[in-house]
């Protein structure tokens, strides 16, 4: 039994076909140690583990579509063709024998470069409008051709992940990737129906690809949805500055059939909206659960000390509290927690709030292998 102050975290939840034991989820995190692409035995084994230490819903690392330049990073799995899809099958397979729940997490880098590699992709690398950050030109603007080609391949990846038999699917549109480009007015300057001065105008590519998706999995296998305000090209970008703009932002997509927004903050704790309900006020999660009415996955740097892109510099974490993602638990602010660099030291990490032991913190050398 989870101790009384942990109670809120090991809740049961439930959505549409999607039945969870807890609220805990395992953010996405790219490995990029699939080899051409395909995930291996290595691969169901790391994810195996997660679901053994306990937690509730297991989402993939970034996993791509069907298009000639959606990865930058030659360990990025696919998620098309037979080879992948095979490796994936042995991966859901593998975390269904342990008793967890997975999604694969949909997606296209559109015009961003790794700073992990110097790997170029052989094709012509697509963005809204040959942009990937403000004023910064790489790559070609997508044709009208392209953009329905890369909805289609959003749809059938659905489709594919269903047949596979995850649980429910994630489609990646945070941190200035493809889907986030469409949104973001510094990537989008398009003049046609794909973009606009306005959010609302803005988001039609991404409501397009989730009404295909919707269209393809039918209406009672859930969809979630990765949003950020942050880009890696920017961390102090917003896209919506106001409950409004963020209304006519996350809105349009849950009406075309999102079920679950995951909210990408680089602290959870940090307050969306200061100005209005103060430094200890709903953050992102909250207010879009508040706004929308879907359900919500609040996620960034949970019992951590720092945050995740100081990862990627080699930057280590010590362990923090809990105190205040319990309260923020409690009274429902969101449904569900994101917990992703955590889980990499210590896949037992679930497993160990739930029985009130030491918390480990987070070593970046163990990004060096899959564990």
């Amino acid at each position: 039994m989870p101790s009384e102050t942990t109670n809120a975290l090991f809740r049961p939840f439930r959505l549409k076909s999607l039945e969870l034991k807890n609220r805990i989820v395992m953010a996405p995190m790219t490995r990029s140690m699939a080899p051409n692409g395909v995930p291996g035995a290595a691969n169901a084994a790391y994810y195996r583990r997660r679901a053994e230490g306990g937690v509730g819903l297991i989402l993939s690392e970034g996993t791509v579509i069907d298009r000639p330049a959606a990865r930058n990073d030659p360990g990025i799995p696919f998620f098309h063709g037979d080879e992948a899809l095979a490796g994936w099958q042995a991966v859901i397979d593998e975390v269904h024998a342990a008793g967890g729940k997975m999604a694969p997490q949909i997606w296209h880098v559109g015009s961003v470069k790794s700073f992990l590699t110097k790997w170029e992709p052989a094709a012509g690398i697509e963005s809204p409008s040959g942009l990937v950050a403000p004023a910064t030109l790489r790559g070609d603007a997508m044709s009208e051709e392209a953009i329905a080609d890369t909805v289609a391949a959003f749809a059938k990846a659905a489709v594919d992940a269903k047949r596979l038999g995850f649980d429910t699917v994630e489609i990646h549109g945070a941190h200035g990737y493809l889907i986030d480009q469409f949104f973001w007015s510094g990537t989008n300057d398009r003049a046609d129906r794909w973009g606009g001065a306005t959010i609302r105008e803005r988001s039609r590519f991404a409501a397009e690809v989730i009404a295909a998706m919707r269209e393809a999995v039918g209406p009672d296998y859930p969809i979630i949805l990765r949003v950020s305000q942050w880009k890696q090209q920017d961390f102090t970008a917003r896209l919506a500055e106001t409950p409004d703009a963020m209304t006519d932002w996350l809105a349009p997509l849950v009406e075309a059939g999102v079920d679950i927004l995951h909210c990408s903050q680089r602290r959870f704790w940090e307050p969306e909206f200061p100005e209005i309900d103060g430094e200890e006020g709903l953050n992102f999660a909250g207010w879009a659960k508040r706004l929308t009415g879907a359900a919500t996955i609040s996620v960034g740097s949970v019992a951590l000390s720092g945050d995740f892109m100081g990862a990627f510099g080699g930057e280590s974490s010590t362990s923090a509290g809990l105190d205040r993602l319990i309260a923020r638990m409690e009274r429902d602010e969101f449904d569900l927690i994101a917990v992703g660099r955590a889980l990499i030291s210590d896949p037992d990490w679930p497993r160990r709030v739930k029985e009130g032991e030491a918390l480990k913190g987070f070593d970046a050398a163990n990004l060096a292998e899959l564990a």
